[in-house]
């Protein structure tokens, strides 16, 4: 599996879908997942047009637990890949605790922190922690300090206990977005091997992939699908 980016699109960012995906196809992604719900596009014609795979995400962006609950259940059904925003400790919380939740995104942007607990839930819940690289290349001075620290810290959170994660630039516009071997050169600041981010990458099309199966008429339960003797 190759390298995949998770962006934003118009309305929530500054480019459009197509522009996004022609952007990451030039510079070497596979897949783009696509986290704003408003945005309008065609997945097929986008993917046939520019060889790359366009997969439906949303990203839930709630003021607290309640109503990223009532969201989830909302829009679950209506995509491919479901993000929770997270930021404060209540919301990161959430996130890892739902099975139906498959990203925590942005768990720093707030107040907000990731420890051992939070981590051993997101592994019981196969919920991935997304290591956002997006506000260390564009922050500066000490928030740009305090977030490496930070993102060291769950570096080694998430390789203690063998945590699922994804990497990316988080990018609201095409000329945020970065190549994966830019990307790798980032992640190494945090302890990250270049293996390790393109792991990060590559983490958003498996995920794609197993959740397009488990939507498939022939998925019961994660490894029992039905075979010629079901009836």
């Amino acid at each position: 599996m190759g390298p995949y980016e998770a962006v934003y699109a118009h309305p929530e960012g500054e480019a459009t879908v197509a522009r996004q995906v022609k952007t990451a196809a030039e510079y070497g992604f596979e897949g783009v997942v696509v986290r704003t719900r408003e945005a309008e596009y065609d997945p097929g014609t986008l993917a046939g047009r520019h060889g790359v795979d366009v997969v439906r995400g949303v990203e839930i962006d709630a003021d607290d637990p309640q109503g990223a609950s009532g969201a989830v259940g909302n829009f679950r059904g209506d995509c491919t890949v479901l993000l929770v925003r997270g930021g404060t400790d209540a919301l990161n919380r959430f996130a890892v605790e739902q099975d139906r939740v498959d990203v925590l995104a942005r768990p720093f942007d707030g107040t907000g922190d990731v420890n051992h607990v939070l981590v051993k839930a997101a592994v019981a819940h196969d919920v991935r922690i997304e290591f956002d690289l997006g506000a260390v290349l564009r922050d500066d001075g000490g928030s740009r300090v305090r977030r490496l620290r930070k993102l060291r810290k769950l570096r080694e959170l998430v390789d203690y206990f063998d945590a699922p994660y994804v990497v990316s630039a988080t990018p609201a516009s095409h000329l945020r977005m970065r190549a994966p071997r830019d990307l790798a050169a980032v992640g190494e600041q945090i302890g990250f091997g270049a293996d390790a981010v393109r792991e990060g990458l590559a983490e958003w099309g498996r995920l794609a992939a197993r959740n397009r199966e488990r939507r498939a008429d022939s998925f019961i339960s994660p490894g029992v699908q039905r075979g010629r003797y079901e009836e």
